[in-house]
């Protein structure tokens, strides 16, 4: 569905289960911004339930980068606050009320010695297909 997450070689994904540590689940780097695609896996059927990003550029053209705790990307998956709480937390909640065996999450870094892409722009610019294609944002999306 996202031709536009195709060059960044930088990426990966891990899987999420309930009462998984997402801490040590989550694969993402400490160190470097991007984006992030979520899929709920229910029933036998996978559906995009979240589209996010993490870091931002700063006026001089460098990246800020989250350092709360963790740091960059995965900083941004396990603590950065959804539904509430932290996402090690609610996405526990979330998906036992939702019955959601386990999440798919992919994460792409939007940056590298060729290009420097803000992870904003690429978040709204991935939301914007999606709401051009389903006519709506993701579910969780509209949760925020």
């Amino acid at each position: 569905m996202f031709n536009e997450l195709d060059k960044y070689t930088y990426a990966d994904h891990f899987f999420y289960k309930i009462n998984d540590n997402l801490s040590q689940v989550c694969n993402a780097p400490i160190d470097k911004s991007g984006v992030y695609v979520i899929y709920a896996l229910k029933d036998g059927k996978i559906e995009l339930v979240y589209i996010g990003h993490a870091g931002e550029i700063k006026s001089d053209g460098s990246f800020l980068i989250g350092k709360s705790d963790l740091g960059g990307l995965k900083d941004r998956l396990v603590n950065g606050s959804q539904f509430g709480s932290p996402r090690h937390k609610s996405w526990n909640q979330q998906m036992s009320a939702e019955g959601i065996i386990a999440l798919d999450v992919y994460w792409y870094v939007t940056h590298n010695e060729d290009y420097i892409d803000n992870p904003l722009a690429v978040e709204n610019k991935l939301l914007s297909i999606y709401r051009e294609i389903y006519g709506e944002l993701p579910r969780w999306n509209s949760k925020d």
